[in-house]
Formats: C-alpha cells, structure tokens, sequence
C-alpha cells in the first residue's frame, strides 16, 4: 500500500471554516529532480483565507491547497537531485499548497536554510520579511540616517520593515491604529510612532522638521495613505504593498503637480516568479542571518495542531492577537 499524508483542501470557493476540509491523499513515488519534503509548520496569512475565499490577486483553481508559507525537511530525493539531500531544512518558493504535511517539487522550487534556523520563524520568512526587503532596498536609494514612513506599522510586514531599517542604519515613522501599540513598536526598534489620524500627522510633521522623506509603504490606502503622501517630500515614492482598508487609492492632484510624486505596487508573489536564483538568495541571505542572530522576530500568538485547524482558523480572524497563528503541520 502506497503511503499517504494529510493536508487541506478546498473543492469549491468559499468562507475558509466552512469549505476547507482535511485530507488524506497518496505520496506518490520520487522521480528526476524531483524532492519530498516533510512540513513542520505554517503560518495562516491573510492572503491564505483571500485565496481561499476567491479575493486574492490568483485565482485558485479547486480542488486546491491552500498555503503561502510553509518550513521543513527534506525527507526523500529523486536520482537526479543535487542541491538537497535528506536532512536539509527548506522553505518552498512555490505561490501555494503549504498546508500539507508533505510536499513534492522539482529541487528548484525550495530555498536551502542553516540546520540550525528556528523552524517556526523560518516558515513565516518568504513573504513579510522578504516583502520589508524589498520595499527598503529595491525602490529608492537609501542613506544611513535616512527617513522611512509607513503604515500599518504592527502588521507582519511593518514589523520586519522597522527591525530591517534599524539594521541598515535607517530611520522609521511609523502609524498605527490603536494607543497601546505605540510603546510596543518603540520596544521593537521604532524612532517614531503616532496615530493614524490627523493629530498624528500633525506630530508626524513636527517630528520630522523638514527633514526629506523619500520613501512611504503603504499597506492601507484611503486617508491613510494620504497621509503618507503629505509627508513625502518631492519626487518621493509611495510603494502600495496591501489595502487593509478595502479603500481605493486617491491621489489629490497637488501630491503630483507641485511634489511630483511617484506611486509603484509590490506584489512580492510576482516577484519571486521573475526573481532568479542569485536575486532570491540576495534577499534571503541576509533576512536567514538576522533570524539567527536574533534581530529579526516575528512574533507568534499561538502554534496549532493541523487536526485543529477550524480554531487556527477562528484564532487568525480575531482582532487584537499577539502575532502570526502557526499551523503544527505533524
């Protein structure tokens, strides 16, 4: 009898709670390149559920596995690998099918990580730290000292942001929705924290005194990336990663005619399917080494069996949670 796994799936587009289900499907045997790794953990991200829903930007096509982000080890090569072997911890670079205890894929298609790599956090790597990355490095060049601004501050995404500009000598501004979060981004390494309002921007301009602001992510839109757009200085660039808000961006024409600003989006999935090889491995070289030398956290509010996944679910849609929800995938 052939072995088998579990994972989840969905036959149709729907609420996740109500069309995800778990099961049971055969592991096929390994051929050419092709590696089988064993998952240990997954985290549930927003665009997960969107993806599952039939709201996010790639169309699923069901019956599917959900699941961006997934960390593991390699459990079985094909005769024609020679990347991995058994033993190595990866992360897959694939867009989709994570949540699964088993995964099988052409060696390419997964990063090589140290043995010695929190799994946990090494299997929420790919998509906001990578996302921060590139926000910091690939749209405007950056001087020690310099000035970014962001919303969405404590998103997953916000948070790798502020933790990789202090390592790059950068300086963040940052907004956020509620009070409380103020002196916890400061914890993490924020020099600047206010509310995403109008009393907020008003501090925002008194703290920055003039001082040039070339760079906003924004994860929101609405009047929140209004704001953003205020503090940039002319020519400055405004890199729409997310829209929280569900609200459209709205520019006023005084941001283009008198500051002549530059509006770009990042999809970071798009990314990785043009990257090559040396690009992927530029940007995730340096987020692995600040994994392992503590310098880059993300947090975690609870790891949940896979048996248990609807309460992973329930856990990852309420509000006011401490961190990412980790599917335990054994």
């Amino acid at each position: 009898m052939s072995p088998t796994s579990l994972c989840l799936s969905f036959d149709t587009i729907g609420r996740p709670e109500e069309v995800l289900k778990l099961t049971e499907r055969p592991l096929p045997p390994l051929s050419g390149h092709e590696v089988r790794v064993r998952m240990r953990y997954a985290p549930v991200n927003p665009a997960d559920l969107n993806f599952i829903e039939g709201t996010y930007g790639r169309a699923a096509h069901p019956p599917a596995v959900p699941g961006h982000e997934s960390c593991g080890e390699v459990e079985a090569v094909g005769p024609l690998v020679t990347s991995l072997k058994k033993g190595d911890v990866v992360i897959p670079l694939l867009g989709a099918g994570c949540w699964t205890q088993h995964m099988t894929a052409a060696e390419q298609h997964f990063a090589l990580l140290p043995e010695s790599i929190d799994p946990v956090q090494a299997s929420m790597l790919r998509i906001n730290p990578v996302t921060a990355w590139h926000l910091l490095t690939q749209h405007v060049d950056l001087n020690e000292g310099d000035w970014v601004v962001q919303n969405a501050a404590n998103s997953g995404v916000g948070r790798a942001l502020v933790q990789i500009a202090s390592k790059q000598g950068l300086r963040t501004l940052n907004f956020v929705r509620r009070p409380e979060l103020v002196a916890e981004m400061k914890a993490l390494g924020a020099d600047a924290v206010f509310l995403d309002d109008e009393d907020g921007l008003a501090a925002a301009r008194e703290c920055l005194k003039g001082s040039a602001v070339r760079l906003a992510a924004n994860a929101v839109g609405g009047d929140s990336a209004i704001r953003l757009m205020d503090l940039l200085s002319p020519e400055g660039m405004l890199v729409t990663y997310g829209a929280m808000s569900r609200r459209s961006l709205k520019v006023p024409n005084k941001f283009l005619i008198f500051k002549n600003l530059r509006l770009h989006g990042l999809w970071i999935t798009r990314w990785f399917e043009k990257a090559g090889a040396d690009e992927l491995y530029k940007a995730l070289e340096p987020l692995t080494r600040m994994i392992l030398d503590h310098e880059l956290h993300t947090a975690v509010d609870e790891v949940i069996p896979l048996r248990d996944f609807r309460r992973a679910l329930a856990r990852a849609a309420e509000g006011g949670r401490r961190g990412k929800v980790i599917l335990d995938l054994a």
